[in-house]
């Protein structure tokens, strides 16, 4: 929603261009009735000078509704002035020629100013300056040869002084060697904005400047050099030339629509829109990306207890840095720091814009600020507990290595004692041969239920055969049967396999123990980077995650993971148990 009073200045501005659209249509109309009038010949290249002009007007208009505040629109719209006064020049009076002869030469001059001052409207280095400075003096000063020392017959010698034919050579030299030496300067520091620039600023800066740097250079060179060699009559090199010059604008207006131009003109009422009803609109982020004209604007979030920034999803963030073709501002409310702004530097090049549009929705940011801030918690909780478990998976792992190599080994050696020993005694002592007998049965017992007790500790299995061989283990020592459908790769994160192995062991031994189960069945399968867990059977239900229980701690597992975890167990109906763990 736009306030009252932002819409009446829009309105003003869209009535202030169009009552400059119908001025500049008048005069293009008077302009082509003028020089109708007189002896061009032939008469259509009348029509190219408001042509070009129109071109000029109307993305020099379409820029200063995009951006008010910006110097585009009023260069762009220089230009189809400028276009109008050349085209003078062919009418049959002589202060009208006049004028058009003085500003023959200026287009081109206009074309150089817009190249280096994209996309702010400014000229921001030292060199731009001394290089639009060369090339305004080059159109205007140098251009004086042409018509204070020609011998033309009237009504085109007004302005003539003398007739000096090595001076007006002199002159023309001079004026073309300038111009070329201003336009391979322009072309080489466009070559050189496009290489420093990064991929997404190329996306904006390169049709521009590699037209820019093709129009600029080939300019000169069809009148000194093209046209002489290919034998092109006047004609035909001017209408080369407009066409070089006039699809400059049409350049501009591709990089506008892909994003050169931020749009002002809602800025001041970011902090009304962003206070209306919230639903149905968009977010923070995206309204402030659509008003400065940068979709990859981003914002970051000040965290205090942190001391640093993090994103909307409670993820740290950096902001950029120098010569990374980005920039950044940070929002204060109350003179405390709550975010920034990181932006395009190309396609905003006025920092004080992306601060003011900070200003406006501080508030907005602050509230967004204590959300990430709640999330970034959350993440640090819930990595807490992720450490915590994988903790206790390693000290798993560790007690099932010593069982394994340790008291295992030992008992499996004594159990092959015994035996060596009840081979012996078999003939001699037959007491004492079946009490080595029992003893060597209850070790072999034994043994099993501490291979079941490691196994229990921590599955060594799951990486030796991946999450398939290891549930069919689980399977195969399962008192109910199990129906498997495993459709998962072995090179999945290890806390994530060894997450949905107790998934799928604690509702095996749930089922065993209360359910009254006649059949389970296991399905896991990823998709989309999404590790989905499915356990079912067709016992009694009632299965709940009660404190203390195996599916408490199974709750706490999948969520440490960064998963989700359900239970469905209506009573007579069976219980599914769902897991589904992230993989990135």
């Amino acid at each position: 929603m736009i306030h009252p009073a932002g819409r009446d200045r829009a309105r003003g501005l869209q009535l202030a261009l169009l009552q400059l659209a119908l001025a500049a249509l008048i005069l293009a109309v008077v302009e082509v009735a003028i020089v109708l009038d007189g002896t061009l010949s032939p008469e259509w290249i009348a029509l190219l000078f408001p042509l070009g002009a129109a071109v000029y007007f109307g993305f020099g208009w379409l820029a200063w509704l995009r951006r008010p505040s910006n110097r585009f629109g009023a260069l762009l719209s220089a230009g189809g002035l400028t276009w109008l006064s050349v085209g003078l020049a062919n009418a049959d009076q002589a202060g009208l020629i006049a004028l058009g002869q003085i500003l023959a030469t200026l287009p081109l001059a206009i074309v150089v100013h817009m190249l280096l001052a994209f996309p702010s409207g400014r000229l921001v280095t030292a060199t731009a300056w001394k290089i639009v400075g060369a090339g305004y003096f080059t159109a205007l000063v140098l251009q004086a040869p042409e018509y204070l020392l020609g011998d033309a017959s009237p009504p085109y010698d007004l302005l003539e002084l003398a007739d000096r034919p090595t001076l007006l050579h002199v002159g023309e030299w001079v004026q073309r060697v300038a111009g070329l030496g201003v336009t391979t300067a322009t072309a080489l520091v466009l070559i050189q904005r496009l290489h420093r620039a990064a991929p997404s600023q190329r996306r904006v800066l390169g049709p521009l400047f590699t037209y820019g740097i093709v129009a600029v250079l080939a300019v000169p060179l069809t009148a000194s050099v093209v046209g002489p060699e290919l034998g092109w009559s006047g004609i035909t090199t001017f209408v080369v030339q407009w066409s070089l010059i006039t699809l400059v604008p049409v350049a501009f207006g591709l990089s506008l629509l892909n994003g050169g131009f931020a749009r002002t003109a809602e800025v001041e009422e970011l902090g009304v829109w962003l206070g209306t009803d919230e639903r149905g609109r968009s977010s923070l982020r995206d309204a402030l990306a659509r008003t400065l004209g940068d979709p990859s604007l981003a914002l970051a979030f000040w965290v205090p207890d942190r001391g640093g920034y993090v994103d909307a999803d409670g993820r740290p963030a950096t902001l950029p840095s120098a010569g990374s073709g980005r920039s950044a501002v940070e929002i204060e409310r109350s003179g405390q720091r709550v975010g920034a702004i990181s932006f395009d530097s190309t396609l905003i090049a006025e920092p004080e814009l992306a601060r003011a549009a900070g200003r406006v929705v501080a508030i907005a940011v602050d509230r967004e600020r204590l959300t990430a801030e709640l999330r970034a918690n959350e993440d640090a909780l819930r990595q807490s507990r992720r450490r915590i478990v994988e903790a206790g998976d390693r000290e798993r792992r560790r007690i099932e290595r010593n069982i394994h190599d340790g008291a295992q080994q030992r008992m499996m050696s004594v159990a092959l004692t015994l035996r060596m020993a009840l081979d012996r005694a078999v003939s001699s002592c037959p007491e004492v041969s079946r009490l080595v007998g029992e003893a060597a049965s209850d070790l072999d017992a034994a043994v099993r239920e501490l291979r079941e007790l490691a196994h229990g500790v921590h599955p060594a299995l799951l990486m030796d055969v991946g999450l398939g061989g290891a549930l069919e283990s689980l399977a195969e020592r399962s008192p109910i049967p199990v129906r498997l459908a495993v459709r998962v790769p072995r090179d999945l994160p290890e806390p994530i396999l060894v997450g949905a192995y107790y998934v799928v062991a604690e509702a095996l031994a749930n089922a065993a123990k209360h359910s009254g189960a006649g059949q389970v069945v296991v399905d896991a399968s990823l998709a989309g980077g999404l590790l989905r867990v499915e356990v079912t059977d067709d016992g009694s239900g009632r299965a709940r995650a009660r404190p203390g229980s195996g599916l408490e701690g199974l709750v706490d597992r999948v969520d440490s993971l960064g998963g989700s975890f359900r239970v469905s167990s209506s009573v007579g109906a069976g219980t599914a148990l769902i897991a589904e763990l992230p993989c990135v």
